[in-house]
């Protein structure tokens, strides 16, 4: 009796949680395959061992769902890993679960389904109160996501997500679309959440979007879109506290990131900031947005961001901050140094006017606090205007340092260079010379320098394990 329930318990496993040793991909295909990451798990499989086809025509959508149903009941027992072999895995959105991970190997691409129908329709963001797009009915589930989640990673040794975004952008201009357009990955109320080493393309809108996170990883990233394609954006923490971005590679038709907090009345209700933000080592082209944006939705606030190491390439703005009449909360104590760029339109962009609502709710008294804005150790060539800067009649932005940044004109700038309105602070051997409001300041006949912390967020402290396939 004892070897006869051992046997079906042992069947039970086999049937139930299969290795990836159990299909027709071979160990040995994994061998020597190591990754880092937040940490190791004890359980392992393969897409295929759910019944995946990796042909880029069969839908893999009950294949991914049935996986991560069944792998979440390993959870609390060291975790469950799903590798995504080499193949193209078509495939609508899906959910993922707790202490797992998502491993998309060289050669893998998950495929995003052009089928409405394999897209739930979920609920507006309760900070936003609206679907993004302007509607609000809802909006279409992300492709990967998942909500109150702890300890998940998305990683690979650079397999490619593929959102096949042209469906979703052809019938968004032509304004076909009564729900928001479904992001690539989006993670809500998570915790501890790494993405990294993996490529991503042409997503229907957002490509990473960690919304009311803490300690998130985005890290090794290359993000793709076409540079005529709006929303489009790279990486946009939204909400989220202690978070690291670094080592990314971003083309994209909107900003590269874009740090987010709600929009208006029902973001100021929500009231839970972006706070403790590190961004480092950026690469960015986007001709008609921004490198980093902080805005236009800021209304739970957004503070302590450090922005350093960035290379702009024919990009429209370096940091951007955008806001209006209506936001409240603030954007302040944003650091940013050591940025190289070429070809820009604007190095610096402040926007107190950017009327994008989500209704006609919102309360036009309540005004945003733009402070303690930081920017050093520039240089810019081929600059149409060095700065565009416009605060909010009677509430000003104030506290704005730039120091050390060097920029040279293309052939045919603006005549006005530095257009200064409803702005306050100083600067220091800024060329060309900065605007009235923005007075060029010494400390007791030294040159100033503007501040960026010398501490650490505590994410920045976090070391990866050493995990294999």
């Amino acid at each position: 009796m004892i070897r006869l329930v051992f046997g079906i318990l042992v069947l039970f496993a086999i049937f139930r949680f299969p290795t990836i040793e159990s299909r027709s991909h071979h160990p040995s295909a994994y061998s020597g395959i190591e990754f880092p990451a937040l940490n190791c798990r004890k359980h392992k499989a393969v897409i295929t061992d759910f019944g995946g086809v990796g042909d880029g025509k069969t839908s893999n959508t009950k294949a991914f769902r049935t996986a991560l149903s069944k792998l979440s009941d390993l959870a609390s027992d060291g975790g469950a890993q799903l590798v995504v072999p080499p193949g193209k895995w078509l495939t609508g959105s899906f959910n993922l679960t707790s202490h797992f991970t998502l491993f998309i190997q060289k050669g893998a691409t998950i495929l995003a389904s052009q089928d409405e129908s394999e897209w739930p329709v979920v609920a507006p963001l309760p900070s936003y109160g609206k679907g993004r797009d302007g509607t609000g009915t809802g909006r279409f589930n992300s492709l990967i996501s998942g909500t109150n989640l702890t300890d998940v990673v998305i990683t690979g040794n650079n397999g490619t997500i593929n959102g096949q975004g042209q469906y979703w952008w052809d019938k968004f201009k032509k304004k076909q679309f009564n729900l928001t357009r479904p992001y690539m990955i989006e993670l809500l109320f998570s915790q501890n959440i790494q993405i990294s080493n993996i490529t991503l393309v042409d997503s229907p809108s957002w490509h990473i979007h960690p919304v009311y996170c803490n300690n998130v990883i985005v890290k090794s990233i290359t993000i793709i879109a076409p540079v005529d394609v709006p929303n489009t954006d790279g990486i946009n923490p939204d909400s989220c506290t202690n978070t690291l971005i670094e080592d990314c590679y971003i083309v994209s038709g909107d900003d590269c990131i874009a740090v987010k907090s709600g929009w208006d009345e029902y973001g100021i209700k929500f009231g839970m900031p972006t706070q403790q933000l590190s961004i480092r080592r950026l690469t960015c082209i986007s001709p008609k947005s921004a490198g980093v944006a902080l805005g236009s939705e800021m209304s739970g606030g957004i503070k302590d961001v450090r922005i350093e190491d960035v290379t702009l390439i024919n990009t429209e703005s370096s940091v951007r901050i955008k806001t209006a009449a209506g936001r409240g909360a603030y954007v302040k104590d944003i650091y940013a140094r050591r940025f190289t760029m070429k070809t820009m339109k604007y190095v610096f962009w402040m926007s107190g006017n950017y009327n994008q609502h989500p209704d006609e709710g919102y309360d036009p008294k309540a005004l945003p606090e733009v402070s303690n804005i930081n920017f050093s150790d520039m240089t810019a060539e081929n600059v149409t205007m060095s700065a565009s800067l416009a605060g909010i009649d009677k509430d000003p932005f104030t506290g704005i340092c730039i120091s050390n940044v060097n920029i040279t004109l293309s052939a045919k700038p603006k005549e006005v260079q530095w257009n200064c309105t409803d702005v306050a602070g100083v600067t220091s051997r800024v060329k060309p010379e900065p605007c009235s409001l923005l007075p060029e300041k010494k400390t007791e006949g030294k040159n100033m320098d503007c501040m960026f912390p010398s501490d650490l967020i505590p994410i920045e402290s976090v070391v990866l394990k050493k995990c294999s396939l």
